[in-house]
């Protein structure tokens, strides 16, 4: 079904195009802008591997815009697993150790695949000796000081989000099945072919595309202006040593392009990667087959996070799962939110892939509401 061109005396200040049946989730955006001037937003989705919604609006974001969606990046990790699922390389309930021997120092031989991506192998952080981001900031250095710590719990018997260290243990896992980093190899075998507009490490001559993400700004009962906001190294629950970073707007971090923090996206790319996973892309077929998506997408875990003190976390394989805070789909979706307010996430009971990017989230951080009541809208519009 062919795309229309937004209406720009119904829509506004939104631009961009839409499939008929969904100009109800245009309206909706359109009105956001309206009740909030500095709002920037560009919000795709697709079905069945055809682009249903592309648009976007606001002072600060544009058609062609990138920006750093912080754990959005996590998408990219979980894609290039199951792609190595599908294609038999890699095993869930492989021991790690079996693929990178040195990981099993000090009671981690029993670590399956399974557990090291769902944020149950216990390193969130490292302490013998502590990470730099120097080390994060590399292909190999941060999974080495990993490699040779215990873990803060018995892995299994517990969970805690690994914000910025499962990039690096998925990438050096990636990296002794392939030999390829996790950037060699979502470039080669998963971006590339689809032409998503996902890099991790952006590349030369697309920085005049670049946006950084604006600060969030408290509610008057949290401080204010001047009153506390996240904190740049506990943000990500890893406290490095050494010269602080920021992550998502340092060129150091996006250059590099950390596959847990510091991809560079838009919101057509979020939700292209996932449809590339999922339901294939126009005429370009799915990299994951229905056991694939079943396998990745299975709950692991659900409950209390160790590491953000929150109950009502969930994930399945690198990805979390739906809960009170993410009900953005049905049992089997699944997605990665970011900190700054950017949003990810498929259903493939609905055929629904959604990508939300936002240049200023709101306060205090994580998916922006509006993003999640979106894409569940989506999903009911479009049911099969």
């Amino acid at each position: 079904m062919a795309l229309q061109q937004l209406d720009t005396t119904r829509h506004g200040a939104l631009r961009g195009e839409v499939d008929e049946r969904v100009v109800e989730i245009a309206d909706t955006v359109a009105t956001h802008l309206g009740t909030d001037p500095d709002l920037s937003v560009q919000v795709a989705a697709f079905h069945d591997g055809q682009k249903v919604l592309d648009v976007w609006g606001g002072p600060h974001l544009g058609e062609d815009s990138l920006i750093v969606p912080a754990s959005v990046s996590k998408n990219a990790i979980g894609v290039a697993v199951g792609l190595l699922v599908e294609r038999g390389a890699l095993g869930l309930d492989d021991l790690v150790a079996d693929h990178w021997p040195e990981f099993a120092a000090r009671g981690k031989g029993a670590v399956t695949v399974r557990q090291l991506l769902s944020h149950q192998a216990g390193l969130p952080f490292a302490t013998d000796p502590p990470l730099t981001w120097d080390d994060l900031l590399d292909p190999h250095r941060a999974a080495r000081v990993l490699a040779a710590q215990r873990p803060q719990w018995a892995p299994g018997k517990a969970f805690g989000y690994h914000g910025v260290t499962i990039g690096d243990l998925a990438g050096e896992l990636v990296y002794r099945v392939t030999g390829q980093t996790l950037q060699e190899f979502h470039e080669a075998e998963v971006r590339t072919p689809f032409g998503t507009e996902f890099f991790l490490g952006l590349p030369a001559g697309a920085e005049e595309r670049l946006v950084a993400p604006l600060p969030m700004i408290p509610p008057v009962a949290a401080g204010g202006a001047d009153g506390p906001g996240p904190d740049r190294g506990r943000l990500y629950w890893v406290d490095p040593v050494g010269d602080p970073i920021d992550i998502v707007r340092d060129e150091r971090s996006w250059r590099f392009g950390h596959a847990a923090v510091s991809a560079t996206v838009s919101a057509r790319g979020i939700a292209g990667l996932l449809a590339s996973a999922v339901t294939g892309v126009g005429e370009r077929p799915a990299l994951w087959s229905a056991d694939t998506v079943e396998q990745m997408a299975q709950l692991q875990c659900r409950g209390y996070d160790e590491v953000l003190g929150l109950p009502d976390r969930a994930h399945s394989i690198v990805f979390q799962k739906q809960s009170a805070t993410f009900a953005w789909g049905g049992p089997r979706s699944f997605g990665h939110d970011g900190a700054f307010g950017c949003l990810g996430c498929v259903d493939p009971d609905t055929g629904v892939a959604f990508g939300y990017t936002i240049a200023r989230g709101p306060w205090p951080g994580g998916a922006d509401p509006r993003a999640v009541r979106l894409a569940r809208r989506l999903g009911l519009l479009l049911a099969r």
